[in-house]
């Protein structure tokens, strides 16, 4: 499996629009951002940083990065960029807003080190080289990359509860009738199946909390709609007729009738497969196990049965239910 630079740049954009990046320049080659206060802290592993900023409730300096999608492209219209004559007047104060090691400051960076959150609160500072705020560090992120090992680590651990609303277009907002909105309770479950061999699905299922109505293929119904963490104006949510905890019961309860109804030859291929690695062993040990000397014996007993246990836990079949996400899901009654 692998990942275009534009799959790997939506999946950027969508990351740092969703925790409310500022977005200072972008192409579909790169985007220059300076992180939220959010983003900052899931990305850039500064937890001595955030724990001054708690103790002092002084206003956070978050850093900038120029993020590359496609790092040969780029380098190949920055050089060209290079190639070409300069610009005959360059004002003073696109110079004063440049960076050390010539990056572009972001809005409302200073580019003396003086100006910093130390100086303010401990007064002048030696200068030093310019690594935090102010300076905006290239990564390339490519698929395979740890930088979008981290976006997605981050997005995991956030998206996991979501309460997400339709958005209900311009129309909706300037008419008079309010709009009914239906309670989705949804879970995205994953189910493993593995013996000596694994096979992974995914089962993204939605139950409505008004209706109990089951969606088995609730990802279908999102893909259609626009949603928004905010509550949308001119909407009202209907009563729920379901507790979120019986609406979950009622999710569980439609997964293990639909995993009770699946194909299990795999599993009674695996068992056969058990029994068979199982004889093998016993038939290996059986002569060994008959070793007079009573010290060898035992250790070639224990070595028998950590065998068998291992033997077994490769073989035998099981079958793991987890939830990857879940949430509220509030749509627009049709």
């Amino acid at each position: 499996m692998s990942m275009s630079p534009v799959e790997v740049r939506k999946q950027v954009m969508d990351y740092l629009e969703s925790t409310e990046c500022t977005i200072l320049e972008a192409s579909p080659l790169h985007v220059t951002v300076k992180l939220s206060p959010r983003a900052d802290r899931m990305l850039t592993e500064r937890p001595y940083y955030w724990g001054f900023v708690e103790r002092t409730g002084v206003d956070p300096e978050t850093l900038s990065f120029t993020f590359v999608f496609d790092p040969e492209k780029y380098d190949a219209l920055a050089a060209q960029a290079a190639a070409a004559p300069p610009p005959r007047a360059a004002g003073r104060a696109a110079a004063a807003a440049t960076a050390p090691g010539g990056g572009a400051l972001p809005p409302g960076v200073s580019a003396d080190p003086q100006d910093s959150i130390l100086a303010r609160y401990f007064g002048i500072v030696p200068a030093l080289p310019r690594i935090g705020p102010g300076m905006i560090r290239r990564e390339d992120v490519t698929y395979g990359s740890k930088r979008l090992r981290q976006i997605w680590a981050a997005a995991r651990d956030e998206g996991k509860c979501l309460q997400l609303f339709e958005d209900p277009g311009l129309r909706q907002r300037t008419t008079l009738f309010s709009a009914a909105y239906e309670p989705w309770l949804a879970v995205c479950y994953k189910v493993e199946m593995s013996c000596d061999l694994k096979r992974e699905e995914l089962h993204f299922i939605g139950v409505s909390l008004t209706s109990g109505l089951i969606v088995p293929d609730f990802e279908a119904r999102l893909a259609k709609r626009e949603l928004t963490p905010r509550l949308p104006e001119n909407i009202h949510i209907q009563p729920s007729e379901l507790s979120i905890s019986a609406g979950a019961d009622r999710l569980e309860g439609y997964l293990t009738s639909k995993l009770a109804l699946i194909d299990y030859t795999w599993a009674e291929e695996a068992r056969e497969r058990l029994e068979l690695e199982l004889g093998i062993v016993d038939m290996y040990y059986a002569e060994l196990l008959k070793e007079p000397d009573e010290e060898k014996r035992l250790a070639t007993e224990e070595q028998y049965n950590r065998r068998r246990q291992e033997t077994s836990w490769q073989y035998e079949p099981q079958i793991a239910v987890s939830a990857v996400t879940y949430g509220l899901f509030h749509l627009r009654s049709t």
